[in-house]
């Protein structure tokens, strides 16, 4: 009999962390995370990371296991994130897999074949060089489909794709979703566009709040370059520019808002794809809690 696993899924600021410890803490069930930032120790305010004291006991898995001075691949989230459903299951608890990065879902999930490509040094030495917009292109003619989805304003995962493409001489095959080797229930929050955008805002001023800013400082005090924190995306990028004195912080928190809501357009681009997700409100969790009642006791 397949293992029931539990998925959910969504754009960021839709409350997929507290539903899942919710469900967690009803049905018996531990978290694996799919976020590529949260993997990062050091990166935990501007990520989204969930703290201690919001896990309500809720054992979680793949957060804080690599340093943020090295790379961390889809390939090495496959591998981890199976072994942390292995060690759920013979506890006999539920594994409830909770985040937005949708390449992680997937590759986990659909059990696909992740290129395993080293880095070619040599080639991104010569990528640097270039624009994002030249790379953007770049990429789009070589992977239509990565393309689409990429934050096309991240340097470090443009030039990545661009490495796996020429590595490979065509698209991965990680673009192609197989059987799950899991029976699973798909839950996707979703949030209307004008509620998501104050959702959004809402968490970015708080975290602003609470030492995001900081929180860079910190990294960058640590030894991380410029280069390597702005390589993170979004919160990482733009504080990072704003603490070179590239950006004013009126000009920081505006572009931040645009650029998050614009992920989070990506992500629903990502999981629109996957017919079976049931989507939410994240308003309705006694809803989703009876779904899942009916997942786990038919």
């Amino acid at each position: 009999m397949a293992q029931k696993v539990i998925v959910i899924v969504g754009p960021t600021a839709s409350g997929k962390s507290a539903l899942g410890i919710s469900l967690a803490r009803k049905f018996g069930g531990e978290i694996i995370s799919a976020d590529s930032r949260q993997v990062y120790r050091g990166l935990d305010i501007g990520s989204g990371k969930v703290t201690k004291r919001e896990m309500c006991g809720v054992r979680h898995y793949l957060l804080d296991v690599t340093s943020p001075r090295s790379r961390y691949s889809v390939a090495r989230y496959k591998k981890e994130s199976e072994k942390a459903i292995g060690q759920i299951m013979r506890k006999n608890k539920v594994p409830i897999i909770v985040g937005g990065t949708g390449q992680y879902v997937d590759a986990l999930i659909f059990n696909k074949t992740v290129p395993e490509v080293p880095p070619n040094f040599a080639l991104r030495k010569k990528l640097e060089k270039f624009s994002i917009e030249k790379l953007f292109l770049m990429l789009k003619k070589l992977d239509p489909r990565r393309a689409r989805e990429i934050d096309r304003h991240n340097p470090r995962r443009l030039i990545r794709a661009i490495e796996i493409a020429f590595a490979l001489g065509h698209i991965p095959p990680s673009t192609t979703l197989r059987a799950s080797p899991y029976e699973i229930l798909w839950i996707g929050l979703t949030l209307p566009a004008e509620e998501l955008c104050r959702r959004i805002r809402s968490r970015l001023l708080s975290r602003l709040k609470i030492g995001m800013i900081a929180e860079v400082k910190n990294l960058r005090g640590r030894g991380l370059s410029w280069k390597r924190l702005e390589s993170f995306g979004l919160e990482y990028r733009y504080i990072s520019l704003y603490l070179q004195k590239k950006l004013n912080k009126q000009a920081m928190i505006g572009k931040l808002q645009t650029e998050i809501y614009r992920y989070a357009k990506r992500q629903m681009t990502w999981f629109k794809r996957n017919q079976k997700i049931s989507w939410y409100h994240p308003s309705k969790p006694r809803k989703i809690a009876r779904l899942v009642g009916n997942f786990l006791n038919p």
